[in-house]
């Protein structure tokens, strides 16, 4: 069985490109977090080549951008390559069947989002407003 689960944060934006019959692919990276902290105390993250292929490509290229949060689910997968010298080069890379937008586009990634007193500024705004005369109304 090959089955990978993850969730972290983008570390750039996605990159789409075709293939060339037409297929979209996007490319992505994310960090997890470690579980445990180092010995000195720090929590380290490892990071993880994410690829889209298709439908799921162009939402994650048109809904992602570097510092939100996804899970993903998909296979690892491992390529080589030749490179500039001639080198061998293998790839290590999670192939994505699924992956689920955390962080929304309009959340304000990187700040200190405090959701109780956002909902208590909406409540303020919403007491604030003018009383609606029930008999002015056209229905």
């Amino acid at each position: 069985m090959n089955k990978v689960i993850l969730i972290g944060n983008l570390t750039r934006d996605p990159e789409l490109k075709s293939t060339t019959n037409g297929t979209s692919v996007c490319t992505f990276s994310i960090a997890v977090n470690r579980a445990r902290a180092n010995a000195a105390g720090e929590r380290e993250a490892d990071f993880f080549n994410i690829v889209t292929w298709q439908g799921l490509a162009e939402n994650c290229a048109k809904y992602l951008s570097k510092g939100r949060k996804v899970g993903v689910s998909g296979r690892l997968q491992t390529r080589s390559y030749d490179d500039k010298d001639g080198n061998k080069r293998y790839m290590t890379e999670v192939v994505a069947e699924d992956v689920e937008f955390i962080t929304s586009r309009n959340d304000d990634v990187g700040s200190n989002y405090d959701a109780p007193a956002a909902k208590l500024q909406a409540k303020k705004q919403v007491s604030e407003l003018e009383p609606v005369d029930n008999d002015e109304l056209p229905f």
